[in-house]
């Protein structure tokens, strides 16, 4: 269990690591060592020639305990461009190889090193080298190879044994340090998210950045970032529930209303007086959409809008109607109101929700133009090609804020007009993609606004959208 977690992999990793560094380290050490060996060994050869030099007359058995001393069987000393063999004594084998020391490079000296650790057979072998203090041109020993071998395998030891406790030494300090310094921050990371995710709604779960490394700093700032744009989502989702439920409640008892109201208008339809019976239509549609509205509002308030029921309808009745309200509400002649649109087109769509489509881009488009204080004109303009209806609504209004551009079909946030909850061009995109289309803003500047409903011909499409 421990060997999964990120200390102990760490852990692992580094005693793998410092490892490797002394095995790299541990090579050309032994191969300093062979050469120290050789060297020391020609150094007391040395010695006990320049023994033999002062006196003559040395016996065989100083001559042996000599030899002995210097670990070598001969001594050949090359001075005054004369070859002497100063100490020798019986060679028990063949010599196997020569080795050079006056000119080895440290490749030489590392393979040579690394052949005797591998050969475990006892072998005779020259060493040549340089005299110390220039005391002749050259000397040369013969000497056994296991004695070498031992004490480099013993050295080899010591090596890696010291390598051994350096790296558990290091490794406990990086581990003590990657606990202290990583490890303790991310589980506080860990610990705040599920701390968080317990009671998302609570901003006092938030975390807070407190780490002093750029990184876990820069990896808590986001998550703060994260919670804090969740929570704000909750709630607002929380408050919209809430709001869906009121609306359903208004929209219910509203429907009621409306009903008696529908009923006195029909009596009234009976009155003689013309401006009644001019009126009494258009009165009779409106009551009608809003009692639509209200039964279309309960159906919202269970989280989806009721899916279109597609037919043949005629758009210039429709927009005709979204224009007669308008007008009415407009209260003047400052803003005027007309249609591009062919005689007769057809489209295929729910008229009731294709009117509100039109009546809130046709509303948004009056109340911009109104609120700016000036003469203003809205035009509804049609067209199909084989694929498609586009229905574009255009006015020449002071164009929509940066910020209403970036929130636009944003529940409560690309709102406009002061006091506007933003919710009329989330409804009709809503609405639109039931058609199977799309609702798109088409262009934006000082100089007026326009909106296009785009309306698939095929049922293919519609089918594609609603999956």
């Amino acid at each position: 269990m421990f060997l999964n977690t990120l200390s102990g992999r760490f852990l692992i990793l580094t005693i793998i690591f410092v490892m490797l560094a002394e095995v790299l380290i541990f090579v050309p050490s032994i191969a300093r060592f062979r050469e120290d060996y050789l060297m020391d060994r020609l150094q007391r050869a040395q010695i006990a020639s320049l023994a033999l030099l002062a006196d003559d007359m040395i016996d065989a058995t100083i001559e042996e305990e000599l030899l002995k001393n210097a670990g070598v069987y001969n001594v050949v000393l090359l001075r005054d461009e004369i070859r002497q063999l100063m100490l020798s004594s019986p060679i028990p084998q063949q010599i196997d190889q020569t080795f050079d020391l006056r000119g080895a490079g440290a490749p030489e000296l590392i393979h040579d090193a690394i052949m005797r650790l591998l050969d475990p057979q006892p072998r005779v072998v020259r060493v040549i080298g340089n005299p110390v203090q220039q005391a002749g041109r050259l000397i040369e020993i013969t000497l056994p190879t296991e004695p070498l071998r031992v004490a480099m395998l013993d050295y080899g030891a010591r090596i890696l044994a010291l390598s051994a406790v350096i790296s558990v030494f290091t490794a406990a300090l990086l581990f003590l340090a990657v606990r202290r310094l990583l490890v303790k921050p991310i589980r506080g990371v860990v610990g705040a998210m599920q701390s968080y995710a317990k009671a998302p709604e609570d901003a006092r779960r938030i975390i807070k950045p407190s780490s002093s490394v750029v990184e876990l700093h820069e990896a808590e700032t986001a998550l703060q970032s994260l919670q804090t744009d969740l929570t704000t989502a909750l709630r607002q989702k929380e408050r919209l529930a809430q709001l869906g439920s009121a609306v359903a409640k208004v929209s219910h008892d509203l429907r009621n209303s409306l009903t008696a109201a529908q009923l006195f208008a029909d009596r009234i339809d009976s009155s003689a007086d013309p401006a009644v019976q001019r009126m009494v239509p258009k009165l009779l549609g409106s009551i009608s959409r809003a009692v639509n509205l209200c039964e279309t509002t309960l159906a919202f308030g269970k989280a989806e809008e009721p899916p279109p029921s597609l037919d043949r309808v005629q758009l210039t009745p429709i927009v005709d109607d979204v224009f007669d309200s308008e007008r009415l509400a407009n209260g003047g002649d400052r803003i005027t109101f007309h249609h591009e649109i062919a005689p007769g087109l057809m489209l295929r769509a729910d008229p009731e929700q294709l009117y509100r489509v039109i009546s809130n881009l046709v509303r948004n488009a009056r109340q911009a133009i109104a609120a700016g204080g000036r003469d203003g004109r809205i035009c509804v303009a049609a067209e199909e090609d084989d694929l498609e209806w586009r229905v574009t609504v255009t006015d020449n209004g002071p164009g929509l804020p940066p910020k209403a551009r970036e929130n636009l079909f944003s529940a409560f946030q690309g709102g406009v007009r002061k006091g506007g909850a933003g919710l009329g061009l989330v409804i009709s995109a809503e609405l639109v993609r039931g058609h199977g289309g799309q609702l798109e803003l088409t262009s934006s500047t000082e100089h007026g606004t326009q909106f296009t409903i785009r309306l698939p011909k095929s049922i293919a499409g519609l089918s594609e959208a609603a999956e």
